[in-house]
């Protein structure tokens, strides 16, 4: 495929290959989903981030989330997918619940940071889809792994910093959060805690 000789051609020739000159790549690319499932064949991990941003939420199907999902091997693929791709398909929920039950760290982390995902992009999503998440970040909390852990508190973090409406729910889960008492636990409704507070500090300066 010409168009997958040309990407791999444009990240072998970046010297500094970030995520900033990823999207440049992408952006000249555009979407189309067949040349996405190419560079995530290819294994390079800057190409799989390509993939993520070339990928189209349209036509990719949830088979080919799960295969995606499931060759994650760090948290920059791993979050570029989700940030870049899962979070606007029609999958993203189903999917949501399903890899956070997965065992594996990458896996579970893909749940929640597409949770954080949603949070941010999704404008015209209800409260309710929000407040139906908390649940499972609090069945989720006692997983240590530095890379799960990280993902269930930014989900929470981020929930609670879409408005106003949201912030104590998100509170209030911390404080359940904590109350579980593991190291993982206490470290998640710590953080949350903190920049919720702070958040809800600084709005209330700006008024």
């Amino acid at each position: 495929m010409a168009e997958l000789a040309r990407a791999l051609d444009e990240l072998r020739a970046s010297e500094d290959l970030t995520v900033p000159r990823i999207r440049k790549i992408a952006r000249a690319l555009g979407r189309n989903q067949r040349l996405a499932e190419a560079l995530w064949e290819s294994g390079v991990p800057g190409a799989r981030v390509l993939a993520s941003q070339v990928g189209d939420p349209r036509t990719i199907t949830r088979a080919t989330m799960d295969r995606w999902a499931g060759d994650f091997d760090s948290w920059w693929i791993c979050d570029a997918c989700c940030y870049d791709l899962f979070d606007r398909t029609p999958w993203a929920w189903s999917k949501i619940r399903k890899w956070a039950k997965d065992d594996r760290e990458f896996v579970r982390r893909a749940a929640f940071a597409t949770i954080a995902a949603i949070a941010v992009h999704d404008k015209s999503a209800p409260d309710e889809v929000f407040l139906n998440a908390l649940p499972l970040i609090e069945t989720y909390a006692f997983d240590g792994r530095n890379f799960v852990r990280k993902g269930v508190n930014w989900a929470l973090r981020n929930i609670g910093k879409r408005n106003a409406s949201l912030r104590p729910a998100a509170l209030k889960c911390a404080e359940r959060i904590r109350a579980q008492g593991t190291s993982s636990a206490r470290w998640i409704a710590a953080d949350a805690i903190r920049e919720l507070r702070s958040t809800a500090l600084a709005h209330r300066k700006a008024r």
